[in-house]
């Protein structure tokens, strides 16, 4: 790398590269699921204050939920982290076999733990950068929970944490470095309840009233309409109780919960009510009634091309993650351990051609290849809808990985993860830093945001009625 190409914002982010890959260890040994990150968010609430933050806690109502800002005046730059983990996923770090540390426990099988801190690690070096050259501007961290489900950043957009906010950055760990393709899909997590009347199954079963055949029949319904859907859309469902283990008795109680995703906002919507009519229908025909609660809702992606082309330039001049012979052999241990078809789909998510000799990223994709190819959905998407929003994708792990897996939670206090965290902190900052330093790029940013949107309304999948699915405390 020549001087030439170097940013005077990258050393602001080696100076804190321990603090900030100790950080993500912390996080990693204390995994915790939607909106019970009490001690993950503590230990990020407090790094913000060390660095001099000024900090808001417990901010949108989220009880785990944190915002730190510094700098004065001049365009205002967000970075958000994550630090939520999944269930179930519990695993040995730096091993290549399976080994949970307590069956059944959370794990960081999404790499919540370097999201968070790497998001902090920029957003620290960009208020080391306003102060030292007294340049105005504002840089946030918001540490925003329950992600995995529970959609913290929707709660805060409707909230008005972002109304502000001139650019989101954001990244997510990732086999390859490279600008996130600006595809997902909208989502809403409705749980549907019926209830109905019980009955000696045997004796009086004219008498009863199946909660369960509702959701059966609900079930079916939605099956029958995935034949009448947009292509691009998805339903999912899990009945989470069947009404009890008595064969012998009509169920009077049954729930299943939704999950219901489509390519665009206003696509999600009227499918949503779709879904709530089959509902309806089955309750009317075995007598039952219904009820629903949306828990979540995310938007789809808005992507903006003017921030995805700065960024992507970033990583052109920054090059690959700088990764070394033991990050390779633990790397080739991980691939041991997956498919052919997990390796060669790890590269189509990203529109290049598979290499199979190639277990940890050494290039940069070029900006205008990948599809989205696999997707899901984020509540990044809804920030999107309201902020000029990009993000980059950090190569922390061995080529191949699936998301959410044991394998990703083995490799989340690797080499491998904490430099490719401190290489996407050095892209967002130097990110923000050109947004800060030249106005047309945050004007052009404005102007693309605005035509994409094209007077379209946005409606966040969250109802002003709905209120976040918190843990019921113990």
């Amino acid at each position: 790398m020549t001087a030439s190409n170097t940013d005077s914002i990258w050393p602001q982010v080696d100076a804190r590269e321990a603090a900030f890959c100790a950080l993500s260890d912390r996080v990693w040994h204390m995994p915790e699921t939607n909106f019970a990150e009490h001690r993950s968010c503590a230990e990020h609430a407090e790094m913000l204050e060390a660095e001099g933050f000024r900090v808001t806690r417990g901010v949108a109502g989220l009880p785990t939920a944190v915002m730190g800002e510094a700098g004065d005046g001049g365009p205002v730059i967000a970075i958000l982290g994550e630090y939520d983990a999944l269930p179930g996923l519990s695993q040995r770090a730096g091993v290549a076999e399976k080994m949970p540390l307590q069956t059944g426990a959370p794990g960081h099988g999404c790499g919540h733990n370097v999201l968070g801190a790497g998001s902090m690690l920029a957003a620290a070096a960009l208020k080391g950068w306003l102060e030292e050259t007294g340049r105005p501007g504002r840089v946030r961290y918001y540490g925003c929970p329950a992600e995995e489900g529970g959609s913290g950043k929707g709660f805060m957009v409707r909230e008005g944490l972002f109304d502000d906010v001139d650019v989101a950055i954001c990244w997510h760990p990732a086999p390859l470095a490279a600008v996130n393709t600006p595809i997902s899909l909208a989502c809403n997590e409705i749980l549907f309840e019926f209830e109905g009347r019980s009955a000696h199954a045997a004796a009086a079963p004219e008498l009863g009233r199946s909660a369960l055949d509702a959701v059966e029949l609900m079930n079916v319904g939605v099956n029958f309409l995935r034949e009448h859907m947009v292509d691009s859309a998805r339903i999912h469902y899990a009945i989470t109780d069947a009404g009890g283990h008595a064969p012998n008795v009509v169920q009077p109680y049954a729930a299943v919960r939704y999950l219901i995703r489509a390519r665009e906002l206003d696509e999600l919507l009227p499918l949503v009510e779709r879904v709530r009519k089959v509902a309806e229908g089955a309750a009317l025909m075995t007598g039952t009634t219904v009820r629903n609660r949306v828990l979540s809702g995310d938007a789809n992606l808005i992507g903006n091309t003017p921030l995805e082309a700065l960024m992507h330039a970033q990583l052109e001049r920054l090059g690959p993650p700088a990764f070394d012979a033991e990050d390779r052999r633990f790397a080739e241990a991980i691939r041991k351990t997956l498919t052919p078809e997990e390796i060669r789909a790890a590269f189509k998510r990203f529109g290049v051609a598979p290499r199979m000799d190639l277990p940890l990223c050494d290039f940069i994709p070029p900006l205008t290849q990948g599809q989205g190819g696999g997707v899901g959905s984020t509540d990044v998407g809804t920030v999107s809808w309201v902020v000029p929003t990009v993000q980059v994708r950090g190569a922390t792990y061995a080529i191949g990985t699936p998301g959410h897996s044991w394998q990703l939670v083995a490799q989340g206090q690797s080499g491998i993860a904490h430099k490719g965290m401190v290489h996407a902190a050095k892209v967002m900052a130097a990110t923000a830093k050109a947004v800060f330093e030249d106005p047309a790029q945050l004007a052009a940013a404005k102007a693309d945001f605005e035509r994409r949107r094209d007077g379209r309304p946005f409606v966040n999948p969250l109802p002003d009625d709905v209120a976040p699915d918190l843990p019921v405390p113990a």
